[in-house]
């Protein structure tokens, strides 16, 4: 009986117990843990750079306890709490970054955080170069739309190791190399002489960027697939590349977007700005259309396709041993190819002939070369622009005044710690280069805003200016191992085609209106407003038209 009744007493203090816990104990342990968060939040914060690098307690404990022998901290913003300098990176972030930079005294380099990542971003080309041709940053930070969108298994985005190595050796040396972009010079020429057609014939006002971008498309068809198509518009343009054109364009604008949960895992399982379900929705759509491709490759039934000029899908199937792509790995490939191949072209070609329609004086002096070398009794040739000296520096001008990546596009990844311009950087930091920020910097080079083409004219005994990543005072497709495996296509066709439009035509304003030459930053830096411009035929046989 004595027993039961100690238990009584027991599972009663037991139960008086409970109900002390379950309402003001508990109410003061909810308490104790938002203050303690609330208070760690604060302390993240409080670190140069922000929360992301305050999470850090290597680098926050030495800071609170001011120890002697604390290392140099990378100076940079704090932000916001939990999200740091978010704000950095919408709209012109180019711009924002390099004015932030220069407000802390860190051009150098500065750290910020974006949400739970670490970034570090340069505005000099020393440090630049520090962090491209570094070993350590040899990787790129994956977004999810491009995990999502397949990059993660393309040259872009694929992790540093054999399998990336692979694939840039097969594109170098099947796609880019001197020999292939000299084989694939007809399909340029014939393309430019479609363009020239196009202005010159057209009734309706055309979008300059639109035309090019449909020209670059076609032009990497032909290439890639080893399709040919004319260069169409309307009711007229072929359906396979009008649905080619909409998936480029929707994965572009995917890529281009600033995902909050890449960098706030938090908001990951919410998908606010529809990013997830709109890859979903854009994956199956570019497996259909590869895939199907790839089968008429397979099975030898392409229409009229050249037996004695194979294609890089062609290239891709006979691929055997170690180098053998899978069907899925073989998309991502073809898939990039295409996509990266499009749109870079017909950007940088609308800033150059912006820069012709503002630029009168400029325009004569092209054309007057055009006149010594070429003559006006013919179109111009590849051959013909190793010649073009003017050009060239044109070129390169308004490659330093507007990069199509101003912040070289995609950023790059510690793999390890290391050190860059003396200070510790951690691994799984992110790492950008500002090279809209450095292409204007005075004390890099002389009247920055200044459009100035002479400055890439080379004197005597002097050496040409490249801009292929030797020199990281302009260096527009990057440098190191992840530099972009297309650049020398990629100009050579540029230069080529803007010489070809040159040629045959001068370029005014549509009106009294002024080229308008603000700045939008999706994936490139474009145009916010198209090109208005009227032509004027330079050579007999070639109607007079408008440009837009």
């Amino acid at each position: 009986m004595k027993t039961d009744i100690e238990n009584l007493w027991v599972f009663a203090l037991a139960s008086k117990s409970f109900r002390a816990f379950s309402a003001e104990s508990i109410a003061c342990t909810v308490l104790l843990v938002a203050l303690t968060c609330l208070a760690m939040t604060f302390i993240y914060w409080s670190h140069p750079g922000g929360p992301a690098w305050g999470r850090n307690f290597k680098n926050i404990i030495p800071l609170l306890l001011k120890s002697s022998k604390t290392k140099p901290v990378i100076p940079g913003p704090r932000g916001l709490p939990l999200i740091g300098s978010m704000a950095l990176m919408t709209s012109l972030a180019h711009r924002k970054i390099a004015a932030m930079a220069r407000s802390c005294n860190a051009k150098r380099l500065m750290a910020f955080s974006l949400g739970q990542t670490r970034v570090v971003v340069t505005c000099h080309p020393d440090v630049a170069r520090e962090i491209l041709n570094s070993s350590v940053f040899a990787d790129r930070p994956v977004k999810e739309s491009a995990y999502s969108l397949m990059f993660n298994r393309a040259i872009g985005f694929a992790q540093y190791g054999v399998y990336w190595r692979t694939l840039r050796r097969i594109s170098a040396a099947h796609l880019f190399s001197p020999k292939q972009i000299k084989n694939s010079e007809v399909q340029r020429r014939e393309i430019a002489s479609q363009m020239v057609a196009m202005f010159g014939t057209h009734k309706e006002k055309l979008a300059i960027r639109e035309v090019v971008k449909r020209a670059s498309l076609n032009n990497m068809m032909c290439s890639v697939f080893g399709r040919k198509y004319e260069l169409e518009f309307g009711a007229s343009m072929n359906n396979e590349v009008e649905e080619l054109k909409g998936l480029v364009d929707e994965g572009y604008d995917l890529l281009g977007m600033l995902n909050w949960s890449d960098h706030l895992p938090w908001l990951a399982d919410f998908d606010a700005q529809k990013i997830r379900f709109r890859c979903s929705n854009l994956v199956p759509r570019v497996n259909r259309f590869v895939s199907r491709i790839i089968s008429e490759h397979r099975t030898g039934v392409e229409a009229g396709k050249d037996e004695k000029a194979p294609d890089f899908v062609d290239v891709l199937l006979s691929l055997q041993g170690p180098d053998k792509l899978s069907n899925s790995d073989m998309i991502a490939v073809l898939w990039e190819m295409i996509f990266r191949g499009t749109d870079t072209v017909a950007v940088l070609i609308e800033w150059i002939m912006a820069r012709m329609v503002l630029h009168p004086d400029v325009q004569s002096t092209v054309h007057d070369e055009l006149d010594k070398v070429v003559g006006r009794s013919r179109a111009v040739n590849e051959s013909d622009i190793s010649e073009l000296v003017y050009l060239t520096a044109v070129v390169k001008e308004v490659l330093r005044l507007h990069p199509p990546g101003p912040l070289l596009s995609w950023a790059r990844l510690a793999i390890t710690d290391t050190t860059i311009d003396g200070y510790h950087v951690p691994i799984g930091t992110t790492a950008m280069v500002n090279m809209w920020a450095i292409s204007r910097d005075p004390e890099v080079w002389v009247d920055p805003l200044e459009f100035k083409p002479d400055r890439f004219v080379a004197r005597d005994g002097e050496l040409e200016f490249s801009v292929f990543g030797s020199d990281l005072r302009l260096a527009p497709f990057g440098s190191g191992r992840r530099t972009c495996p297309g650049k020398a296509l990629g100009l050579t066709t540029v230069t080529y085609w803007v010489a070809s439009l040159l040629q045959e035509y001068e370029w005014l304003p549509l009106d009294e209106n002024a080229v308008d030459l603000s700045e939008v930053l999706r994936l490139s830096c474009e145009m916010a407003k198209p090109l208005v411009a009227k032509v004027l035929p330079r050579r007999s046989g070639v109607k007079p038209s408008s440009a837009q």
